[in-house]
């Protein structure tokens, strides 16, 4: 009897080892299999790494746009050039024959140069307006630069969140997709039913799809790096090197909005905008100048052969002065246009002066509490919710729980992964927006 006993458990305990090493071979397997998906998932193409400093310093030689707003500094010292041409002189010639062929009456010949002086500081009033535009130009394409080097960094830093969310759904795919292998086996196996093994098949097949979709949010943040570098390699993206690290600073909000008052590129734009207005207003009241026209001129006139009034050929010499009459001083339209811009350049310089507080005094606010958001995930949040999926996930290969409690657990720890990285960007882009509104300038990461 005992010997019967021995034999059965012999054989029980044979098939459970060949269920053990059938389990295993398929295991082998079917990791094979996962490698070369994963090795499919992410997809080989040429890039080319770059850090943050070469990347901002290429953005400033090589974006294109930026390359065009150049050309209105080359404009407006060219405007100089035009401000500083006196008028031009006049030169004409005439013929005079007055057709008495018959009577012999002779035909002349007259030339003049004539030339504006003008008066009431014309030439000095046009050259100060130029040179006002162009200062207010030089301003104008350093905010330019101040917001397209912010917008830059920006993307650098979309970049890299894109690729951290990327390596969430695709690490949240590989999970699902071993235990979708594992249920496979497990319902052949017969301890499982069939329907929990499709369940994780089709989770696991969703969440591919949330792979690629971030695979291509994440190329698509890289092929905007190169719009902003003007990089034409249509076949090469440039990869950031660097992570969300160095973005904590300690600023007082009254000391940043004195900064800003001084740094702004846009309020001294504003500022400018009033020299420019005030020099019309000059330019404006020397246009009311009367100008004086001088001419000089040479007529000569060829001998008459009349036989009752003959007259030697002879050649006179004139000089002259022209004074317009100005009636158009009595409508003083320029003038009052340029003293309504200059009323209108003190408004808007004051509207940005209040709009530059205001924004320093927001991007203050979010600053702080994009640093109050990252110090929270420091408290163990990301530790917690992977301790908990990975309780779930060994509970359910035990038949200690369901498969939806395992999916609820997954999808926790990816939101809390995923809001961790977006918290890390939002951090990092809040103190880029902080030192554009500023002015400032230290991120170096």
């Amino acid at each position: 009897m005992g010997q019967k006993r021995q034999c059965a458990t012999t054989i029980i305990n044979t098939e459970q080892m060949k269920k053990y090493i059938k389990m295993v071979i398929s295991m082998a397997i079917l990791h094979l299999s996962y490698t070369a998906s994963a090795q499919e998932i992410d997809t080989l193409f040429t890039k080319r790494k770059i850090d943050y400093a070469t990347y901002i310093g290429l953005v400033g030689k090589n974006n294109l746009e930026y390359s065009a707003e150049k050309f209105n500094i080359n404009i407006a010292e060219a405007n100089i050039l035009s401000a500083k041409i006196f008028p031009d002189p006049e030169l004409g010639f005439g013929f005079a024959d007055n057709g008495q062929r018959r009577m012999n009456m002779g035909y002349g010949f007259n030339s003049e140069l004539s030339w504006t002086l003008e008066l009431g500081g014309k030439r000095k009033a046009r050259i100060d307006v130029a040179q006002n535009e162009a200062q207010l130009t030089k301003l104008l394409l350093e905010d330019y630069f101040r917001n397209l080097r912010a917008d830059a960094t920006l993307a650098y830093l979309l970049t890299i969140q894109n690729r951290h969310l990327l390596d969430v759904q695709f690490n949240s795919y590989q999970q699902m997709k071993k235990l979708a292998e594992a249920d496979s086996i497990r319902f052949r196996l017969g301890s499982i039913t069939q329907v929990d093994a499709r369940q994780s098949k089709l989770e696991a097949g969703t969440m591919l799809n949330e792979v690629y979709a971030a695979q291509a949010e994440w190329k698509t943040a890289l092929a905007n790096l190169s719009l902003l570098l003007g990089h034409r390699e249509a076949d090469t993206l440039l990869y950031p090197k660097e992570d969300f690290t160095g973005f904590d600073r300690n600023f007082i909000l009254q000391d940043l909005i004195l900064t800003a008052q001084n740094n702004r590129s846009d309020l001294k734009a504003a500022l400018q905008h009033k020299n420019v207005s005030q020099s019309l207003i000059k330019l404006a009241k020397a246009n009311r100048a009367i100008d004086l026209g001088l001419s000089m001129g040479v007529d000569y006139n060829s001998y008459v052969r009349n036989v009752i009034a003959p007259t030697p050929s002879f050649t006179t010499v004139n000089a002259g002065i022209s004074i317009p009459l100005k009636f158009s001083n009595n409508r003083p339209g320029e003038l009052r246009a340029a003293q309504y811009g200059m009323m209108q350049a003190e408004q808007l310089y004051r509207q940005t002066e209040l709009t530059i507080q205001t924004e320093v005094t927001q991007a203050f606010y979010n600053y702080e509490a994009a640093q109050k958001q990252v110090s929270q995930f420091n408290t163990g949040l990301l530790a917690e919710a992977k301790a908990i999926l990975d309780g779930k996930i060994y509970s359910y290969q035990r038949g200690e729980t369901s498969l939806l409690e395992v999916l609820d657990a997954q999808r926790t720890y990816n939101e809390v992964q995923q809001n961790y990285y977006q918290t890390l960007y939002n951090h990092a882009a809040a103190l880029v927006e902080l030192e554009k509104a500023v002015g400032i300038w230290d991120i170096n990461f």
